[in-house]
This record gives C-alpha cells, sequence and structure tokens, in this order.
C-alpha cells in the first residue's frame, strides 16, 4: 500500500521516528523478493501470491486461517540460503527506515526453519548475524523476538525459550507466543514464559485478537505478559483495560491485519480512540506486510484517515512505539528529540 502525500497541512508520516515491534519474520519479506526468489527456484506460487497479490483474508473461522498459514507457510519455503535470510533482514531494515524507523524488533519461530538450515541454534545465530549486518548497513536498530508456535507441543514452546534465555543480551529481548488464538490452551505454556522470565525476557504473546477479553486476562495471568500482540479487544471490557493500562501492558496494534482478517469490519471499526482515551499504551505495527500489503509509515496513515488523528496524537503515538521497546536508551532519547522536531517543524 503506497503512502499517499500528506494532506494540506499536515506533516509527513514517513519522516515521523517510530518503532516497529510488531513483524513477523517471513511477513516481512517484500512481494517483489518473494517472486524473484520462488521463480529462482521453480516454486509454484498459488496465485493469491501472485495475480491477486494481496490475498483476500479472513480468520472468522477455522478454513480462512488454515488459508492464511498455508500462504504463509508457502511464502516460507523460498528462503533456501543463508543469502536470503540476509536479504529478508536487508529489505526490512531498508523499508522501516524509509517508512521512518528507528527501531525494529523481528518475531521469529526458529524450529520453522530449523530443517533447512541446520537446526534451531543455527538458524538463530544466522538470524542474529543478519539483523546486526542489516543493522550496520541501513542505521536501524534491530532485535529478535523468538516465538513458540501455539499449534505445536507445548514442550517445544519450553526448548525455544531455553534457547531464547541463551541469547539473552545478545540481540534476543524477547519471547511471544503466536499462531491462531482459538488452538491450544494458553496456560499450557506458562511453563516456557517461565523460563524465559527467569531470563529477564520481555514476554509477548499473541492475545486479544482473535479471542476476546477473556484470553486478554489469561495472557497477564497465566504467561505474565508485559506487552501483548494485538490485545486490541480489551477495549471491549473496559475493568481490564483499566488493568492493561494501570500494569503498563502496551499493546501491538495492527489495523490493517485486523481488517484483513475480519477482527474487524473496516478501519474506523478499530477501536484506536477507546483504547487512547483510557490511557493504554499503543505501537502501531504492519504485522505481515508480505500477505496484508502494507508497512509500517500505512499504519498511520490509515489511523489518521479513519480516527482523524492530529499530528500531535501522531506523534504521542510513535513515542509510545518507543517507550514500549527494548532499544537502547540512547537510540530511544535521540529518536524521542526527534519526533519533538519533527511536530515543531511547519507542515508542508
Amino acid at each position: 500500500m503506497p503512502i499517499p502525500s500528506p494532506p494540506p497541512g499536515r506533516r509527513d508520516l514517513r519522516a515521523l521516528p517510530k518503532a516497529h515491534l510488531h513483524l513477523h519474520f517471513t511477513g516481512s519479506m517484500r512481494h517483489t523478493t518473494l517472486l524473484e526468489l520462488a521463480a529462482r527456484d521453480g516454486i509454484v506460487l498459488p496465485d493469491a501470491l501472485v495475480e491477486h497479490w494481496p490475498p483476500p483474508l479472513s480468520a472468522a473461522d477455522e478454513k480462512g486461517w488454515f488459508r492464511f498459514q498455508r500462504l504463509y507457510d508457502v511464502a516460507r519455503t523460498v528462503l533456501r540460503t543463508p543469502d536470503d535470510v540476509r536479504r529478508l533482514l536487508r529489505e526490512a531494515a531498508e523499508d522501516d527506515v524509509a517508512d521512518g524507523g528507528r527501531w525494529m524488533e523481528i518475531q521469529v519461530d526458529p524450529s520453522g526453519y530449523a530443517a533447512r538450515f541446520g537446526g534451531v541454534t543455527a538458524f538463530t545465530d544466522l538470524v542474529l548475524d543478519a539483523a546486526a549486518d542489516a543493522a550496520a548497513t541501513t542505521g536501524l536498530g534491530i532485535a529478535v523476538v523468538i516465538a513458540a508456535n501455539r499449534t505445536r507441543h507445548p514442550l517445544d514452546a519450553r526448548t525455544l525459550a531455553r534457547l531464547a534465555a541463551q541469547y539473552a543480551g545478545r540481540g534476543v529481548v524477547g519471547f511471544g507466543l503466536s499462531n491462531d488464538e482459538r488452538r491450544g490452551t494458553t496456560t499450557d505454556f506458562a511453563r516456557a514464559f517461565a523460563i524465559a522470565e527467569r531470563a529477564g525476557l520481555l514476554l509477548v504473546p499473541h492475545g486479544g485478537e482473535l479471542l476476546g477479553p477473556a484470553h486478554v486476562r489469561t495472557c497477564l495471568d497465566d504467561l505474565h505478559a508485559q506487552r501483548l500482540g494485538h490485545g486490541v479487544r480489551s477495549a471491549e471490557d473496559p475493568a481490564l483495560l483499566d488493568r492493561v493500562v494501570a500494569d503498563g501492558v502496551a499493546l501491538e496494534v495492527c489495523p490493517t491485519s485486523n481488517v484483513a482478517l475480519g477482527v474487524y469490519s473496516d478501519l474506523s471499526s478499530v477501536p484506536l480512540r477507546v483504547l487512547l482515551d483510557a490511557g493504554a499504551t499503543v505501537a502501531l505495527g504492519a504485522d505481515d506486510p508480505l500477505l496484508f500489503g502494507s508497512r509500517l509509515a500505512a499504519q498511520y496513515a490509515t489511523m489518521r484517515a479513519a480516527h482523524d488523528l492530529t499530528d500531535a496524537e501522531l506523534a504521542e503515538l510513535a513515542r509510545m512505539s518507543l517507550r514500549a521497546s527494548q532499544a537502547p536508551t540512547d537510540l530511544r532519547s535521540a529518536a524521542l528529540a526527534d519526533i519533538d522536531t519533527w511536530l515543531a517543524q511547519s507542515p508542508a
């Protein structure tokens, strides 16, 4: 989704410094790169990833989510070599920088790539090396969140939590839990999150997107979530939302994916105003640009249009993304100062 020029009297959102806290690994790939790598190796992609891109999606039922997951899994197969991984991270960093990104936390489940890249440890080493190279090339700060897959056995999640703990302070900053919230039992993953918590990692499970407030409570109570992937449906329960605010739990809100998957009917229905009016910390994210067709700055642009946000409100969203991040203090301080500069400048 291209970012249009700012409306008269409004500032350019691509120049607004921000952090990107909800971005999945394969989902960060450029569509052009997907097509090129598939052609290189003779991989036949479904029409939904070629002529009909971005694909029509829905997660209203299990069949809809299965289709979404199938497209993601097909896209993953084009990553065949270490250079492919390095390219993906470099291009994701370039795209975030073009959108005003100063810091990115990219989420990956190493077990989904282990068979092709020599195991979960070898793949994690590759991702961290590639992230360091991309950061050096683009100037974007990059960290990794290792995420377990809730459709796999909880013992697999413990293995990944131990892996994440080994890399705590060496490029890995958090531990997550992804895939369809309606699958598996969240409490079964509590022991994995306890391992990550003891290692001092940020606890960032998905919750409160496909399931409602009750699942947000489970993530808070049983997984000790400190930041929530999505969490947007906290807006449906005022008492829960008050707790989220009081506990300082940031919400990684991904408007375009919420609408694409049928969580909300349109962008104006995403309850951003409810969350902000309650005092919630919100960090806008793109989730999976490869499947949803829009990147980081587009989330700000769509929310500006759908909720008539002022530039001051957009600047505060960007500040919240940085404050909720694991970015180093000096990077965060510099970016926050640059947000003030962005807001002080006269609009075009």
